[in-house]
């Protein structure tokens, strides 16, 4: 596999699609020259779509509508989400920032190598722009990821051998967890949590992560803008646009949004191709609306349940996996894991 080089003074992603779509491009945290979309394409939810045909035409749109930051995970849909993204950006590689994740969760550093050459694979590139630890959940993760040994040590291996460019890590929990991986002391280019106004008022990133990122010139990643499946829509606290505004209206490189159906990823290119940033009083008034059904993160389930967990991290940890969850009984049905040997996928 050949090394990465990468372009001087050329912003990634920067095409000729995303200058005239009218949506913003962001400087990648301290990288100058490395701009992004501000909306990003959410890699779970891509799995999700009707099937192969309709996930491609998805990809498709969404880099013709100015899209360019595209993220992903090694486990998403038993690598389902991966193989479709492959498929939907083969011959447009070079008009998107790729992002995907690896899930170690304690595992030696040797199997999270073996992940990155799958997900490489799967998505048919010979790089990463951004490949991040996924899920950081519980209290001894940074210890776990920054052993030696561990994942850190093969992801920066991996840095200096030009299969990925930045390194990163994830998580939706607990903001604690996030500011102990930052105190690790791991080079980290970017950092991915959720980012809404029900979170402003609830364990929130937004006030005890969000301002330690832009201190140190890390790029903050947002996730569930509309808190993972759109449950505060459903019930009527907030709508779409005004959900996506505010989180795309914060101090982030990038606001990562799950768009498994045409209608959806339509609705998101026109928020953000006409993108207006939020007033810090408009941002207020919407979390002060938020606040009273934020209290007890029932529309952050991300943060207070099993809905959402990582059943990898679950099972490497010895904790019991939510079984009515869909993702899980895709798990279930095609490997019995103890949680130690590297679980095979096979071949697309």
């Amino acid at each position: 596999m050949k090394p990465f080089r990468k372009p001087a003074a050329k912003s990634v992603g920067a095409n000729q699609s995303a200058t005239t779509s009218g949506i913003p491009l962001r400087q990648f945290g301290k990288h100058e020259g490395v701009k992004i979309s501000a909306l990003g394409m959410g890699g779970h939810h891509l799995g999700a779509a009707k099937d192969e045909a309709t996930a491609i035409a998805l990809v498709h749109e969404a880099l013709d509508g100015g899209i360019t930051f595209f993220d992903n995970c090694w486990e998403y849909h038993r690598g389902k989400s991966e193989n479709w993204m492959g498929q939907g950006l083969k011959g447009r590689r070079d008009k998107a920032f790729l992002m995907t994740k690896v899930c170690t969760h304690g595992r030696d550093g040797a199997l999270a190598t073996q992940m990155l050459e799958q997900s490489l694979n799967r998505l048919q590139t010979d790089h990463l722009d951004l490949w991040q630890a996924h899920g950081v959940s519980f209290e001894n993760d940074p210890a776990l990821f920054i052993r030696p040994g561990g994942a850190a040590e093969a992801m920066l291996k991996a840095q200096k051998d030009g299969k990925v460019r930045f390194l990163g890590f994830t998580g939706h929990k607990d903001p604690n967890m996030h500011l102990a991986m930052l105190a690790t002391g791991f080079p980290f280019d970017a950092v991915q949590m959720p980012l809404n106004p029900f979170d402003s008022t609830f364990r929130s990133f937004e006030t005890q992560v969000l301002p330690e990122l832009n201190r140190r010139g890390i790029a903050a990643l947002g996730m569930k803008p509309m808190s993972g499946h759109g449950e505060p829509i459903q019930n009527g606290a907030a709508t779409a646009e005004e959900l996506l505004r505010y989180a795309m209206s914060l101090p982030v490189t990038v606001t990562i949004t799950g768009m498994e159906k045409p209608d959806i990823l339509r609705q998101n290119l026109r928020i953000a191709q006409n993108f207006t940033p939020m007033s810090a009083a408009e941002m207020q008034t919407l979390r002060d609306r938020c606040k009273p059904v934020a209290a007890d993160g029932h529309l952050e389930l991300y943060k207070v349940s099993l809905k959402f967990d990582n059943p990898e991290a679950r099972i490497a940890h010895g904790f019991p996996i939510d079984q009515q969850s869909d993702e899980v009984k895709e798990w279930l049905l095609e490997v019995q894991n103890e949680g130690h040997a590297y679980p095979v996928i096979p071949e697309p």
